[in-house]
């Protein structure tokens, strides 16, 4: 019986006591799994020593992923405290926002962004927090347990605004159990972690599962190519996720086709829908290429796509995880047929708790029982499933969620623009990426709108097109005719 969600890491320092847990590229460290343990447990007496508590929040934000993240986050939950990593890409206006709702009690940074925003926050008299103190200490936990908060990830929804995904414990070891047994991991794998932990792929898509069964973890600070192909022949790498972005950009190194690959069991792609240039590409080279599928607020690993049906059913996110209870349902509430597209209903204990103060958003996306992704998929005859599109006008650029409305509202904060609107268009390198059309009198360059957009706005969330236009094409209800815009928008990229 699992006594608390942290069990794990006790029970692997006496089980896996010298292999290697992490090996941490920005530190140059390694750590076995008693020193992981170790570590944890030192942090846990910092955060106590400071007053930190069952049930406070502790805030993390970093540029780049780091061992200090992935250890707090876990010495949180021997105290039963709610680790919050915080997203860097966000502007200082929505970070001072998710400040503001949340109330830690402690916060960690690196970098000036983070110190900027938090200085009104921060007591300058606080004690520099000391490790060594605590290295050779016993520990006495408080662990939390199965229905505690133990991470929250904050998510974009329908209006922009972040809302705080709740993982609790059962939650966690669900994904965990269900990854390692739909996947077919074992202790003997190993993979590189460069997706960002402020983002449920960074710890939960491979990181927590292998940690649980006792895997080796790669712990780089960012994406980079070359060193994905340098760790895959170091470190003989088996397993690896990323969003297609990254994908597409290994495939354009030229050390795509000279890298010894004889390791990788499989790649797996999440975020958004691959290519089938970019799918059979790795095919081509033999590589098992799969396309995963979730969500923050369930799981995120919710379906599985046997190795032997990569091909097969290449384009597919496979069958539903044993946890996961699906239904896709037509708009009109019925399910949908073989073949029929439908939104995707989630239910299973990988579900989380809830949006952080924000009952009625949850309420509006989780009814009956069932979590409304608002993603159209469709079932083929042999119970493999396809993502069709998204239900709102919400595109995903680079892994990370766009919407028109919230980069809409901030363009037309411009004096010179009266009105903006946003689609998506395609794009090799991000997926898709925006394109605005502006109601203006002016001639605006995209590089004036994006500098004028930098304190507003995330990078990413940046039109990278833009075209002007002195009256907009209406609907007869007199409101703006979008599809013709997409339509443009479409044309337009084509002689760019």
């Amino acid at each position: 019986m699992t006594k608390s969600w942290i069990h794990f890491l006790e029970k692997n320092a006496i089980d896996f006591k010298n292999k290697f847990a992490v090996i941490d590229q920005g530190s140059n460290r390694e750590l076995t799994y008693e020193q992981l343990n170790n570590e944890v447990n030192a942090w846990a007496s910092v955060l106590k020593e400071h007053g930190v508590g069952a049930g406070d929040a502790i805030a993390f934000y970093a540029p780049t992923n780091c061992l200090t993240h992935l250890t707090l986050m876990l010495a949180s939950a021997k105290i039963k405290a709610m680790f919050v990593p915080l997203n860097f890409r966000l502007s200082y206006i929505e970070i001072e926002d998710v400040i503001n709702r949340l109330n830690p009690i402690l916060y960690f940074g690196v970098g000036e962004k983070i110190f900027n925003v938090l200085t009104p926050y921060l007591d300058t008299s606080s004690v520099e927090l000391k490790l060594n103190k605590f290295k050779d200490s016993d520990f006495t936990q408080t662990a939390s347990g199965l229905d505690d908060t133990i991470l929250m990830l904050f998510t974009s929804g329908s209006t922009g605004v972040p809302k705080g995904v709740m993982f609790h414990g059962q939650m966690l070891l669900s994904n965990q159990v269900e990854t390692i047994n739909g996947w077919g991991l074992t202790s003997d794998d190993v993979t590189l972690v460069e997706t960002p932990f402020f983002h449920t792929g960074g710890y939960n898509v491979l990181l927590l599962p292998l940690l649980y069964l006792g895997g080796t973890v790669i712990l780089a600070s960012f994406f980079d190519a070359e060193n994905v192909f340098s760790c895959i022949e170091k470190y003989k790498v088996s397993v690896y996720f990323g969003v297609p972005t990254m994908f597409q950009m290994l495939l354009e190194k030229p050390r795509f086709n000279e890298c010894d690959f004889s390791s990788i069991r499989f790649f797996i792609s999440g975020g958004a829908a691959c290519s089938k240039t970019m799918i059979e590409a790795y095919q081509k080279k033999n590589l098992v290429f799969k396309q995963g599928f979730g969500l923050t607020e369930v799981g995120p690993n919710c379906f599985l796509l046997d190795e032997k049906y990569a091909v097969t059913k290449s384009g597919s996110i496979g069958r539903a995880m044993p946890h996961s209870k699906v239904r896709v349902v037509t708009k009109e509430g019925r399910d949908a047929a073989v073949d029929e597209p439908g939104e995707l209903l989630i239910a299973g204990p990988h579900v989380c708790l809830g949006y952080y103060k924000n009952a009625k958003a949850f309420e509006d996306t989780f009814k009956d029982g069932y979590f409304y992704t608002g993603d159209l998929v469709k079932q083929d005859a042999d119970g493999f499933f396809y993502v069709v599109g998204r239900i709102k006008d919400m595109y995903i650029s680079g892994g990370e969620n766009v919407y028109p409305g919230e980069v809409e509202k901030q363009i037309t904060t411009h004096s010179d623009i009266a009105e903006a609107v946003v689609v998506a268009v395609p794009s090799e390198k991000w997926g898709e990426v925006g394109f605005a059309f502006l109601k203006t009198e002016s001639e605006i360059k995209v590089e004036e709108l994006r500098e004028f957009l930098n304190p507003l706005l995330s990078r990413y969330k940046h039109p990278h097109f833009i075209k002007c236009f002195k009256d907009f094409p209406l609907l007869p209800n007199g409101k703006v005719d979008r599809k013709t815009l997409k339509a443009q928008a479409l044309k337009l990229i084509e002689v760019v």
